[in-house]
């Protein structure tokens, strides 16, 4: 690999780019295209002398296990220093795509909302159904001695068996999919023979996944609330049916 730097010797004519060949020992890859396809490691002693520098670098990168405390690690390298310095991390770096993230995650988080709400109107229309449908049957336990109270919980029961068992089937669900969801992608990729989530476009070279333990908490505690309420307006509506109009016309 031959590398071209613009600032090179003066001569009579003019600046010069300095123009060195180097051998390749080696291919590195992080997951992100744009680092992979950008950075080169070379020995430092080489690096000062194709750059010039004696002795001397440009920019010291301090590496941690622990990328999610970069604010903690910038204000203890700040006090080593000692000295005013110009500090970037990676999230300051990768500024406008952690946006675009979060943007997505915001859509996301929304359009779920909207099909847990389609889910609970499925179930307040169903369980009306139901009670059209069983209607003389709920005016003869009436008749038998039930209270409107036994025929609300037998609905409610009903209604919130559904949303639960639905909420903890798609939390399994998608606890699958999200421990391998890199796997799932590259048997899509195979099976379509397409190039899904392309690193050119996505600066990943593969799927990555994490499970948040609060936001999964929250919308399946969301899930579980939606579903429970919209068993309410059915429930209290078999309750207060009347026998006298059930039974009016069988």
């Amino acid at each position: 690999m031959t590398l071209v730097h613009p600032k090179g010797a003066s001569t009579p004519i003019g600046v010069m780019p300095r123009i060195k060949p180097y051998k390749i020992v080696a291919v590195f890859e992080v997951g992100m295209s744009e680092y992979d396809s950008a950075f080169v490691f070379m020995p430092i002693t080489e690096a000062q002398a194709y750059f010039n520098r004696s002795g001397d670098v440009t920019a010291i990168e301090v590496y941690t296990n622990n990328p999610d405390r970069v604010n903690t690690f910038r204000k203890l390298i700040s006090e080593a220093a000692g000295r005013p310095i110009f500090m970037i991390d990676w999230t300051q770096r990768n500024a406008t795509f952690f946006n675009a993230l979060q943007v997505e995650r915001n859509v996301m988080f929304l359009i779920l909302t909207l099909i847990v709400l389609v889910a609970a109107m499925n179930i307040i229309s169903g369980l009306i159904m139901l009670v059209k449908d069983k209607g003389p049957d709920i005016a003869i336990l009436r008749t038998m001695g039930a209270s409107q109270g036994s025929v609300m919980r037998v609905f409610f029961i009903t209604g919130a068996s559904i949303g639960v068992v639905g909420t903890l089937a798609g939390l399994a669900l998608g606890t699958i999919v999200c421990m391998n969801v890199e796997s799932i992608r590259q048997v899509v990729s195979w099976l379509t023979q397409t190039e899904l989530f392309s690193p050119e476009l996505y600066f990943l070279s593969r799927l990555p996944a994490e499970m948040d333990i609060r936001e999964t908490t929250a919308v399946v505690v969301m899930a579980l609330t939606l579903s429970v309420a919209a068993t309410l307006y059915p429930s209290f509506r078999a309750a207060r049916l009347d026998p006298v109009e059930a039974l009016r016309y069988e």
